[in-house]
């Protein structure tokens, strides 16, 4: 069975290419590094049984919409449960999670926010999918993706807002 062989050694070379990839938009997605690293063992686990018939150049949105489907279906299951995790402080071995303190600053107020509007928003603007997109992967409509993404971003803004100084002694600044 050569075109075995070769199928999944292609999955290994994706994977080998992907993963840092997978791994940051997990935890962006999920909020938390080790959900993060089970979903997309979970996604590739999937992605694997059907990897014949997916083409090279689908491959990464492939395996990141087995990543949405399967985040929708924990979150599901678990009654909209939220599960926040702690952000990391460290930036891992992939120097694209470095950005700085604006970055960590997004990434511990998007933790914050309900999962709809945080996946809606990640989406939106870390995939740059299109609401139509979007609303197909959470299979809902897209006028419920602009209301979670505008929900979002007015909490993202409000949780972003810089707080006052105080000076010692009780008064603002």
């Amino acid at each position: 069975m050569p075109d075995a062989s070769l199928a999944r050694d292609s999955f290994g070379e994706f994977v080998a290419g992907a993963l840092p990839g997978l791994l940051r938009f997990g935890h962006v997605l999920t909020g938390d590094p080790r959900e993060a690293e089970d979903l997309v063992q979970e996604a590739l686990a999937r992605s694997l049984r059907h990897w014949r018939s997916v083409r090279s150049a689908d491959a990464g949105p492939y395996v990141r919409r087995a990543m949405v489907n399967s985040h929708i279906t924990r979150w599901r299951r678990w009654e909209a449960r939220v599960r926040l995790g702690e952000v990391p402080d460290w930036g891992a071995d992939d120097p694209a999670m470095r950005r700085g303190e604006d970055w960590d600053r997004l990434r511990r107020a998007l933790v914050r926010l309900p999962v709809r509007q945080r996946t809606v928003l990640v989406l939106r603007y870390y995939e740059d999918l299109p609401d139509a997109r979007i609303a197909e992967l959470m299979n809902c409509r897209p006028g419920t993706v602009r209301s979670q993404a505008a929900r979002g971003l007015a909490s993202l803004r409000s949780l972003l807002e810089p707080e006052p100084e105080t000076v010692p002694g009780g008064g603002d600044l």
